[in-house]
């Protein structure tokens, strides 16, 4: 067979060691080798020796979700073989997590990541009642963490003489040591005389980065996820 689609660029190779790789932009591969999570419904193809398994949140992860809105619905991979995972074709990241950091991310965006990583939804910190319901899943330990987002995101360096400020929406994530706090932008009264509408940032401070996306999640766009 030939022809441009059966070129190297598109015909994968066989993994040289375990664990997550960027197979192309829109797809990340993993060569398992034990067990590792991924987000459920995010299989597109494996070959090997495989199980996949739901895995629970236990009681109190569920009724976060069920409160929140937010949470990973995950399945548990096991065994030997090679999978790759991709979702509505956004792009692919991976974040490498070492001891001692922490990185919160908005759950819609998390694609796959190591066993060895841990996560927990939590609130963020300066939210209130009045961001509408910020929660986002905080991943420590050590591994691999595979990210998907519309478009190419924007990692924005914040220093302590330089907050970002950055809508609810299109944050994707940020680093340890930040402290978040929500920034109003607008009067009442501008928005009620046509304003933007844009009245609430979520603002950042201290020293890190924040990983923005080039687009809003639209109301039915966010209940999809």
């Amino acid at each position: 067979m030939k022809g441009s689609l059966f070129s190297s660029e598109h015909v994968v190779r066989p993994a040289v060691e375990a664990g997550m790789t960027v197979e192309n932009a829109k797809c990340i591969k993993y060569a398992v080798n034990g067990e590792m999570h991924a987000r459920q419904g995010a299989m597109i193809a494996h070959r090997g020796s495989l199980q996949f398994e739901r895995k629970g949140q236990g009681v109190g992860g569920m009724l976060k979700r069920a409160v929140t809105g937010e949470g990973l619905p995950l399945m548990a991979v096991r065994g030997q073989g090679e999978v790759w995972f991709a979702h509505e074709a956004q792009n692919c990241f991976i974040v490498e997590v070492e001891p001692g950091d922490l990185f919160t991310v908005n759950g819609r965006n998390v694609l796959c990541f190591d066993a060895s990583l841990s996560y927990e939804i939590k609130t963020v910190k300066g939210s209130g009642i009045a961001g509408g319901g910020l929660f986002n899943s905080v991943f420590s330990g050590q591994g691999r963490l595979g990210l998907v987002c519309e478009g190419n995101p924007l990692v924005i360096p914040v220093s302590a003489q330089q907050p970002v400020y950055v809508d609810t929406d299109a944050v994707v994530g940020w680093t340890a040591h930040l402290q978040t706090s929500l920034h109003r932008s607008q009067s009442l009264g501008s928005m009620l005389r046509g304003g933007s509408g844009e009245a609430v940032q979520l603002m950042l401070q201290g020293e890190g980065f924040v990983v923005v996306r080039p687009s809003e999640a639209t109301p039915q766009k966010a209940q999809q996820h």
